[in-house]
């Protein structure tokens, strides 16, 4: 029943989005251009709610049996509705993240909590008092940072599409249905609406799009990953490490630079490897690998003794510091080679 439901979910989502988009632009929920956005003309977003309405559709049929269900669509409403009022009007930083905490708040309240981490060598780290301030620090960080890396066409969907995949295999793995099911829906749900997402993008999913993937993923990893041997939270943290380590490296920018942590910026992930010299389209790809590359690390993880672990995060380590270093290279002579290869054209040519 859930892969009949994975395959009506994305046609759903397939067929709603030409709809959304028509709405979008009745209502005026558009992106206009600037000098930090990438797109250059006028473009529809709330894109998100194409995903929403499929993702939606798909719960409501299946309806997975857990005391989870309800807390995790009630929060998902207050995100959505959160992300379509700032893609109309944009709405205030406080103000979205008081509704974030409130959605975090609703799930915590619903019995989804980390209270323990497992630690090396069987031990086991209790949070006690530190519970939910870890809890709704996670969920509130995770869903921003969906919406931080969603700066290119597909970007934001591609990755969390990645992401679901490895949750809805591991989870599948360890028998945990009710995160397969919600997994396998929201991931139709996105692959029904990248078509039109990616580049040349028709329409952005907008905040209400990437507010409500990064809330549903976030509540994803807590529940499939509590009772992994290994860290309970180094797998979904390795999984995530893209959008996370885009996140943090942007705080750490703002605090040096002593800018407000709203403050948009050019200098995330996809900025950077657009400037040195990949399109739009080739960007996209290579964090898409770096996704899967994180993907196939936490799904090693899980399985793997601790001195696996900490060998596999160091080879994923190198080899996104590899690639970094060897694009950087490539940049910084770039112009230099371009500018010998016409020189030498122009001389065969006089001869």
């Amino acid at each position: 029943m859930v892969y009949l439901m994975f395959i009506i979910c994305f046609f759903v989502a397939l067929g709603l989005t030409p709809l959304v988009k028509r709405l979008a632009v009745r209502i005026g929920a558009t992106d206009k251009p600037n000098a930090r956005k990438v797109h250059t003309k006028v473009m529809p977003r709330m894109g998100g709610l194409a995903i929403y309405l499929a993702f939606i559709v798909g719960i409501l049929i299946l309806w997975p049996q857990s005391s989870y269900t309800v807390p995790l669509l009630l929060g998902s409403v207050v995100v959505m509705i959160t992300g379509i009022l700032d893609d109309l009007y944009s709405l205030p930083a406080k103000l979205k993240m008081v509704a974030h905490f409130f959605a975090a708040l609703i799930i915590v309240n619903g019995g989804i909590s980390v209270t323990f981490i497992n630690m090396p060598f069987n031990g086991v780290l209790y949070l006690h008092w530190f519970s939910v301030p870890l809890t709704l620090l996670w969920i509130m960080g995770i869903t921003n940072a969906i919406n931080l890396i969603d700066g290119l066409d597909g970007l934001a969907a591609g990755v969390s599409s990645i992401v679901l995949l490895t949750i809805a295999g591991l989870s599948l793995t360890q028998g945990n249905l009710f995160v397969f099911t919600v997994s396998a829906v929201l991931l139709a749900s996105i692959l029904g609406f990248l078509p039109f997402n990616f580049h040349p993008a028709k329409i952005f999913m907008g905040d209400s799009g990437a507010y409500f993937l990064g809330y549903v993923i976030s509540v994803l990893a807590l529940l499939g990953f509590k009772n992994v041997t290994l860290f309970s939270l180094v797998v979904p943290i390795v999984m995530l490490a893209v959008p996370i380590s885009d996140t943090l490296f942007a705080i750490v920018r703002r605090l040096v630079h002593k800018k407000p942590l709203t403050a948009p910026d050019k200098s995330h992930l996809h900025h950077c490897l657009l400037r040195f010299g990949f399109s739009q389209r080739q960007t996209v790809i290579l964090i898409y690998g770096m996704s899967a590359l994180f993907a196939l690390a936490a799904i090693v993880l899980s399985t793997s003794t601790l001195l696996g672990s900490l060998l596999v995060i160091l080879c994923v380590m190198l080899t996104i510091e590899l690639v970094v270093e060897g694009v950087g290279l490539v940049s910084a002579n770039y112009k230099p080679l371009l500018k010998a290869y016409k020189r030498i054209v122009s001389l065969g040519r006089v001869k």
